[in-house]
């Protein structure tokens, strides 16, 4: 599957779901076509992902229970600022960019959009997200070796796979501003683990996002 760049790039196609030798500024073309307004890319250092496939059933409960996770977690914790921004692209622009299924900011310095400004996160204007996740459910060999090198070199201190398929969850932490290591529990949400994730997961099968997130909750009560 391909799709079709600018008249005046010097591609007439990228492929989808691989990465494709670019330049930025034929990612930056192609990110600024109206046609492929709801595309998620992705940019390292001279290779482009491009991702337009519709979410299936099982990314979109998944990524929507996180997202209902981040809540039942901010409800816990009322002196805390937490925003959401899933889906959001992030760029450090001549070098990397990225669009993120989970993006979030803790405190009070996340991205605010203003009339006339661009519609995306500039990482040379604004900080980066305390933690960022991709729902891996077709993804996963890049989630973990390519899309998972620019959030370390991004500086993202937390990153979270979902592995749709394996119902688990990897957790990693940001070693040295430069690596990501592999743990069990989560910094950036305090205490909760991989394998509470996971359980949730699996619990996807038999009954809805929804009740796995009450289910959730009462957990985290204990």
């Amino acid at each position: 599957m391909t799709v079709s760049t600018a008249k005046n790039s010097d591609r007439s196609e990228i492929k989808l779901r691989e990465w494709y030798p670019a330049t930025w500024n034929e990612y930056a073309t192609l990110r600024d076509e109206v046609a492929v307004e709801r595309a998620r890319l992705f940019f390292n250092e001279g290779w482009l992902w491009v991702d337009m496939g519709a979410e299936g059933i099982n990314h979109a409960s998944i990524s929507d229970l996180i997202t209902m996770l981040f809540y039942i977690w901010a409800t816990q914790q009322p002196e805390q600022v937490f925003t959401s921004l899933g889906r959001c692209l992030l760029e450090k622009p001549s070098v990397k960019a990225g669009a993120p299924d989970l993006v979030l900011y803790l405190g009070d310095n996340y991205p605010r959009w203003q009339p006339c400004e661009l519609r995306r996160i500039n990482l040379d204007q604004w900080s980066a997200p305390n933690l960022v996740g991709e729902i891996s459910d077709t993804t996963l060999a890049t989630d973990l070796d390519e899309k998972k090198q620019i959030y370390a070199a991004l500086g993202i201190p937390e990153y979270w796979v979902v592995d749709v398929q394996g119902q688990r969850i990897f957790i990693f932490q940001l070693q040295d501003g430069q690596r990501y290591q592999e743990c069990d529990e989560s910094k950036v949400l305090a205490g909760l683990s991989a394998g509470l994730l996971t359980q949730a997961l699996q619990k996807l099968a038999e009954v809805s996002n929804i009740q796995v997130a009450t289910w959730l909750s009462q957990q985290l009560l204990t």
